[in-house]
């Protein structure tokens, strides 16, 4: 079946699939649509739906929904995605299964709310303290806003971390037709990496603590515990990178020139791509799906024997620096627009003229 739909009901029938049973969200442009039709269809199913006095309450109450048992899906927006980020560390910290939505708008501070921007990606990464890795998926169409969603409630299972979905104002509003599959009756529940805790309320001593602690939940300092724990948080993501990477490639024999976007931009720049070749360009492209940890093993193989790479996104120039550390021996140049209008398919055609 084939339906004309926008990101944002993409997102709410993903987590609905996905068994998301728990919602928790502020009012917030652009991500105040997906906060609305929770509100209307998650108590059709069983579930509880909540609009928070504010966005800090907002993710409070999803961890605590998690720790009773609940699977929870909140949603927000920059200055929103900027107060999640002390209780974003108490996830990571008391590894509560969680999933955000960040629908990007353009930054910083209030910004331009009605304007598409992609500037969050370094900052879902790295804004929380201690450094530790989260998990970011970045869908560039409708229907990847319903696939990744479910994916990740899947990672947030596996991992018992929060999962961020990381879209933007283009993708939530902007209706498109997709096929939509009747989701399977009864998903899989992943394999946790590490024993579950007893949900509040099952009579049994449940110890949750944002400090860091040993493994039966205790504050501590012992340097040897806190090791312990600290190594857990970092390894038990970053040693299964092959279970989160996704990208979706157009390799192209030959090719001297890699293109390398996400999100909303990944529909420019497939665009151009004919174009580009039309002219007798060797291109190859890729589209990054899992931005964090940044997939390492596909990227290096994209870019097996090309001299250029060109990274589109709509920001300063942000993942393109990953790029630059990945791979120091290419020319890698930025294409990228902070005046809240989109890229098109003709600066990536010019981008790839220029470069030769």
């Amino acid at each position: 079946m084939r339906e004309f739909i926008d990101g944002a009901t993409a997102i709410v029938r993903g987590a609905l699939a996905a068994g998301c049973n728990f919602f928790a969200g502020y009012p917030i442009t652009p991500a105040t649509p997906i906060l609305l039709q929770m509100l209307r269809e998650l108590p059709k199913t069983g579930g509880i739906a909540i609009q928070g006095e504010d966005e800090i309450a907002s993710i409070g109450m999803c961890i605590g929904a998690a720790l009773a048992g609940r699977l929870p899906l909140t949603a927000t927006s920059g200055p929103g995605i900027s107060l999640y980020s002390e209780n974003i560390g108490l996830a990571i910290m008391a590894e509560v299964p969680l999933v955000i939505i960040d629908v990007q708008r353009l930054g910083p501070a209030t910004g331009g709310a009605t304007t598409v921007g992609q500037g969050d990606v370094q900052f879902v990464r790295w804004g929380t303290g201690g450094g530790y890795p989260l998990i970011v998926l970045a869908p560039s169409s409708v229907a990847e806003c319903m696939t990744l969603t479910m994916e990740a409630f899947a990672l947030a299972q596996r991992f018992r971390c929060p999962v961020i979905v990381l879209t933007d104002k283009e993708l939530n509003l902007t209706r498109a037709t997709m096929e939509v599959l009747e989701p399977p009756a009864h998903l899989p529940t992943p394999e946790p990496l590490i024993p579950v805790s007893p949900p509040f309320g099952s009579g049994e001593v449940v110890r949750i603590t944002g400090s860091t602690h040993d493994d039966r939940g205790r504050i501590t300092k012992d340097p040897v515990a806190v090791e312990a724990l600290n190594r857990h948080l970092l390894s038990k993501v970053l040693d299964h990178r092959d279970e989160i990477e996704q990208l979706r490639t157009d390799l192209q024999s030959g090719a001297d020139t890699l293109l390398v976007t996400f999100g909303t931009t990944a529909r420019t720049m497939e665009a151009a791509l004919p174009l580009i070749r039309q002219k007798g360009k060797r291109t190859s492209s890729v589209v990054v799906q899992s931005l964090w940890p940044i997939p390492e093993h596909g990227l290096r193989q994209a870019a097996a024997g090309v001299k250029r790479i060109i990274v589109g996104e709509l920001n300063p120039g942000l993942y393109v620096r990953e790029l630059q550390q990945l791979l120091p021996d290419r020319d890698i140049v930025s294409l990228h627009r902070i005046n809240g209008q989109m890229i098109t398919p003709e600066d990536f055609i010019t981008a790839v003229d220029a470069e030769g």
